[in-house]
């Protein structure tokens, strides 16, 4: 037992498993064992481990400036560069781009941009911010307050009313859905129970609604189609900012450039973090438009200073590394391959839809999740995740590496260099996973028919 306090552990369950090196797609423990990353680390190592361009980027740079902050004027070529490259790409006018050091951080900043903001035009009240149920936007105090998961917020007095936090419905047709009730029709009444919460806060203190394109560590949720257009539709209404949170999304993870273009969202604000960087350097993004960024200056120059920012905003080698990543992703065409081989990731995962421990299989491009529940014709859940975690050791087992989500939700997030044969080669060791999964379950009576 070591000195470390581990990050989103049961801490009666630490150093189960010790990774020492990476290559392509696979990584190795101590005793020289080999498995498939199915989750890209957690959802961010997009070009897979050991990456000599990228190593050659990080090692040029920290030779010639290996620190210099961004405070009081000061600024670094590398730091321009990036945002203005970060800029041209995402889908928001006159973008201004904020670094910080995770999505966390970066969530956390967008809150504390949204006051300042709001304050400064005449707005004081327009404060609140509607997140959804079972969303995951991080673990600081204000970042866990927008997540809607409990675990994040057991015993840790999480400041959710203080900071005006208000819950709309997860978009989840097979968890959410009322007997007898379509797609399209679930769909109707969560915009209806949306703009209900809307009109009874009132639009004018509410300053954004916040959602994943695509959810991660809630069970990769993805919304009914018509879903986010209606809510687009609200909000513009209502004069309230769409924000999406494109940690996991962002960069070819769905096929597209970012989830929003999958789908059909247009917003005003954006996250990035993981993947921009491959999560070789830690490094974020918090982006708003320019029209919100004018209107800070002016206050900032009166008080002196604009009184946020971290030591390591803007690190000169993680930008170097976020913009040797970017280059890789463009000059390899990696958005347009991650749409084919994400394409073929969900036509094999939906063959686990008939297994008899799959509830349902869900998923966008390179990103899915295998559902297991305890009777597959009511859909009827377990009562705690014992399962999958029984199921993440079974695919250890079997070389490949993936994190049950949501309880017993097994999720996939490959890098995006995988190739066709390496997710024949990870369906095959997660088949075998299952079947073994599933003898356990059978062996326990854990399920029924």
């Amino acid at each position: 037992m070591t000195s470390l306090i581990y990050p989103t552990t049961n801490l009666k369950k630490t150093e189960q498993l010790n990774i020492v090196r990476g290559e392509g797609i696979y990584v190795y423990d101590d005793k020289g064992n080999q498995y498939l990353e199915g989750l890209a680390g957690l959802w961010c190592s997009a070009l897979g481990f050991g990456n000599a361009e990228l190593i050659d980027a990080i090692t040029r740079q920290l030779k010639t400036l290996s620190y210099s902050h961004m405070f009081g004027g000061r600024t670094h070529p590398v730091a321009i560069e990036l945002a203005d490259k970060l800029a041209a790409m995402v889908p928001i006018p006159d973008a201004k781009i904020f670094f910080a050091n995770s999505g966390s951080e970066a969530n956390d900043s967008h809150i504390k941009m949204l006051h300042y903001y709001f304050n400064v035009i005449g707005k004081p009240k327009k404060k609140k911010i509607i997140a959804l149920e079972r969303s995951y936007h991080g673990v600081t105090m204000a970042s866990a307050a927008l997540t809607g998961l409990a675990a994040n917020h057991t015993h840790f007095d999480i400041p959710v009313d203080a900071l005006g936090i208000l819950r709309a419905d997860a978009p989840h047709y097979y968890r959410g859905h009322l007997a007898g009730e379509s797609e399209a029709e679930f769909s109707v009444r969560l915009i209806a129970n949306l703009e209900q919460l809307i009109l009874c806060e009132g639009p004018e203190t509410i300053a954004a609604y916040i959602a994943e394109p695509v959810t991660g560590a809630s069970g990769v949720i993805v919304a009914p189609a018509n879903y986010f257009a209606e809510v687009q539709r609200l909000l513009t209404k209502y004069d309230i900012l769409f924000w999406a949170d494109e940690v996991i999304c962002g960069f070819g993870r769905t096929g597209n450039d970012f989830g929003s273009t999958t789908m059909g969202i247009s917003p005003q604000l954006m996250t990035l973090a993981k993947q921009l960087s491959s999560a070789y350097i830690p490094i974020s993004a918090a982006i708003i438009p320019g029209t919100m960024y004018e209107a800070l200056v002016e206050p900032s120059a009166q008080v002196g200073v604009f009184g946020h920012g971290y030591t390591y905003t803007g690190h000169p080698v993680a930008c170097a590394a976020a913009l040797k990543t970017l280059e890789i992703f463009e000059r390899d065409h990696l958005f347009e391959q991650a749409a084919k081989t994400g394409a073929y990731l969900q036509q094999q995962l939906r063959q686990f839809a008939s297994h008899p421990l799959v509830g349902e299989v869900r998923g966008k491009g390179l990103i899915g999740a295998v559902e297991m529940v305890k009777n597959k014709t009511t859909g009827e859940a377990f009562p705690d995740g014992r399962l999958g975690a029984f199921a993440t050791q079974a695919c250890l087992l079997n070389g490949l590496s993936l994190r049950a989500v949501a309880g017993n939700s097994m999720a996939f997030c490959p890098p995006l260099i995988i190739t066709i044969a390496q997710i024949d080669e990870m369906m095959d060791k997660f088949s075998r996973a299952l079947d073994s999964t599933l003898a356990h379950a059978q062996l326990e009576e854990m399920i029924t028919t």
